[in-house]
């Protein structure tokens, strides 16, 4: 069975998809999010190797606490696309126990590669739901807080549309970053062109990862910038949530 690269597994988890969720949160990231809580998932060379089989037997002792609620298994990151070999795997030994799955990405290695696509179109026929980080929707400054631009993590919001996977948008809410009026309201323009959008998740900007980049040694890009305030995230959730959610 093929193994993955795996940074570290919550096995109650609560906020990563419906129900309680086993959490898997694999190593490797293409983007460099100047608000990243997990800078120590970034290197896809780190992290503990775990088979298949390892994660399946270890998820089976919890299917009775998480399929109770409802819950099931999220694979997250990092960017848990970057293993989508080995992804496809676990999901289909997950789908023969009957679990819920979910993935949360922020696209940032979606391309329309013919051996890409025909990956990822395997794993979306086992998954669920898609929790989708969209970072910000203006390209030029979702370059300067993640490192990359935004066009293929759009297309792959446009991508999942067309397959009609069911989809929840997450947006993490940076005063000076993404806190904008002007860019939230472009946000929710695009958002109100996908018909696949269950729920829209403002999940504001906070400090907790700050010393991992310090045991890391690395220089924190946001010192100094404090979390929203409630109003604000009120404001954003308003503005986002405008759009239709099926």
């Amino acid at each position: 069975m093929k193994e993955g690269r795996i940074h570290s597994i919550e096995t109650c988890g609560t906020v990563d998809g419906p129900g309680l969720r086993y959490v898997i949160f694999t190593q490797g990231c293409l983007l460099r999010c100047q608000f990243c809580h997990n800078p120590d998932t970034w290197n896809m060379g780190a992290g503990k190797k775990m088979s298949v089989q390892e994660l399946v037997k270890d998820i089976k002792g919890y299917l009775p606490f998480f399929q109770s609620t409802n819950g099931g298994v999220t694979v997250s990151g990092g960017e848990p696309l970057l293993q989508v070999e080995f992804l496809l795997e676990l999901f289909t030994e997950l789908k023969k126990l009957g679990v819920h799955i979910t993935i949360d990405t922020s696209a940032g290695c979606f391309n329309r590669s013919p051996h890409f696509i025909k990956n990822l179109d395997k794993v979306l026929e086992l998954t669920d739901l898609v929790l989708l980080d969209l970072k910000h929707i203006n390209a030029a400054a979702h370059k300067e807080l993640t490192g990359l631009s935004n066009e293929h993590i759009l297309d792959m919001a446009r991508y999942l549309d067309e397959k009609k996977v069911p989809v929840w948008v997450r947006h993490v809410l940076v005063p000076g970053g993404s806190d904008n009026d002007a860019h939230l309201q472009q946000l929710s323009n695009f958002i109100a062109t996908l018909n696949n959008v269950e729920k829209i998740e403002v999940l504001p900007y906070h400090k907790l990862g700050v010393y991992k980049w310090e045991n890391l040694g690395l220089d924190y890009p946001l010192e100094g910038v404090e979390p929203p305030t409630e109003e604000r995230v009120k404001n954003a959730e308003d503005i986002l949530n405008r759009v239709k959610v099926i």
